[in-house]
């Protein structure tokens, strides 16, 4: 079967590299020239553990293709999945500007029945919005069908997220494209995926319901880590006594210096725009985006505790990227909590594993070093704003060393209060009761 994927982004690389592993067809089509010489070239620019290994596997075997020529590529297809972006507009609402564009030329390029699928996350009636525009801009009335499959790709772990989902949504009424549809996750049937067959509508809600949900919980438990922090409780323990619970589970119950990223935020926002919009208050969401931003500010407050005061004092940032295993700064809780030190007077150097070069287009006045080695030389203070790997195994001794005084304020939790005091260290978590080791 021969796919199209239009949008060669995060959501859209992967798609259409998974869907190639699958052993189908795939034509994956961006109106960026450059990106697509890139790929075609075997070059990823998307930081996603194992995403270039198969993109060049799956190239090399000619199921994989790309190209900036949308007609071609709608042309070759039977399944046309959309994975543009939709970004915010100022008020929240997801801007489907995007999707218009794609919609129209799908509707010019179409040459027979195909099932045209929206993996981007769009708010509810964009699968009718998409249907009319098409309507108007074929050249002739030819048969689709329009459906919704929302993905649920974390960054960092997209690639088994896509092959072995905890489930996967078609919201199409046609029986005919839900048949093809259901074709195409063969592969997964071995693995027993539940697979939900529901309307488009709904499809459409279940992903902003979904990250709007996970946010409220992040949102949640750092709250619980500042009451933690005021009772000399220990939101370690807390949280796992909340998780062990199976009506709770334990996932995203892990305080830090608030979410980011591509969905959470921007999700979150748009689902309150729905709200607003179907004359919903949704003041739970409102609550939780608030709670987000006064985290970040904690943040800063908890550094400026930690050091007695950042002007001209030299912090060293480990960690910038939202979260680890990937480049994205979208968002990032780093990007306003270095502003925010930076205009108390503090002096920024910062180390991350891949999301330097990505961090330059947002922040400003940073150095960036080599190592956290290199981060931590002659610094005032040491903070972790994302939890990569290699900062669970420091040479803490190393590291004490070359720090001017042994501060480490670990926005991440990754370290245990008790052994970080024991080596010397004047450490900062969040929601660590003072003398409660970490559990």
């Amino acid at each position: 079967m021969n796919l199209a994927v239009v949008g060669s982004g995060y959501v859209g690389l992967v798609t259409g590299a998974c869907f190639a592993e699958f052993g189908l067809n795939v034509t994956c089509i961006d109106s960026d020239a450059d990106k697509i010489r890139q790929l075609n070239d075997g070059q990823v620019s998307i930081f996603e553990p194992g995403l270039e290994e198969m993109v060049r596997r799956n190239a090399g075997a000619e199921r994989l293709n790309f190209t900036s020529d949308i007609r071609a590529g709608v042309e070759r297809a039977l399944v046309i999945f959309i994975a543009v972006g939709t970004p915010s507009h100022s008020n929240g609402a997801a801007d489907l500007s995007y999707i218009d564009a794609v919609a129209r030329s799908i509707g010019e390029a179409m040459d027979g029945y195909k099932v045209i699928v929206t993996k981007s996350t769009v708010p509810v009636g964009t699968g009718e919005r998409i249907r009319r525009l098409i309507r108007q801009h074929q050249r002739e009335p030819i048969d689709f069908d329009v459906a919704s499959n929302p993905e649920f790709l974390r960054e960092g772990s997209a690639i088994e997220d896509f092959m072995r989902p905890n489930r996967v949504v078609i919201g199409c009424r046609s029986p005919q494209a839900v048949a093809i549809l259901k074709d195409l996750y063969r592969p997964l049937y071995l693995l027993e995926t539940p697979v939900v067959v529901t309307t488009v509508e709904s499809a459409e809600l279940i992903k902003y319901a979904s990250n709007a949900f996970l946010a409220l919980k992040v949102a949640f438990i750092n709250e619980v880590a500042a009451i933690c922090e005021q009772v000399g409780a220990d939101v370690q323990v807390v949280a796992r006594g909340m998780g062990l619970d199976q009506r709770i589970g334990s996932k995203f119950l892990h305080p830090g210096p608030g979410f980011g990223g591509s969905c959470f935020p921007k999700d979150t926002r748009a689902f309150v725009a729905i709200g607003e919009r179907a004359g919903i208050d949704f003041s739970i969401l409102k609550a939780v985006l608030r709670a987000n931003q006064a985290q970040k500010q904690r943040m800063v407050e908890k550094i400026e505790r930690a050091v007695g005061g950042v002007d001209g004092k030299r912090i060293a940032i480990l960690g910038l990227s939202f979260k680890p295993n990937t480049h994205d700064m979208r968002e990032a809780p780093s990007i306003e909590i270095i502003a925010a030190l930076q205009q108390k007077g503090a002096r920024i150097r910062a180390y991350d594993p891949a999301a330097m070069e990505e961090a330059q287009r947002f922040l400003n006045d940073v150095e960036y070093a080599e190592s956290a080695q290199a981060a931590a030389a002659d610094a005032d203070a040491l903070v972790l704003l994302t939890e990569w790997n290699p900062f669970r195994s420091l040479d803490l001794a190393e590291i004490k060393s070359l720090l001017r005084q042994p501060i480490l304020v670990d926005c991440k939790n990754v370290y245990d209060p008790e052994q970080m005091r024991k080596l010397g260290f004047h450490y900062t978590g969040i929601g660590r009761g003072e003398g409660i080791s970490g559990a």
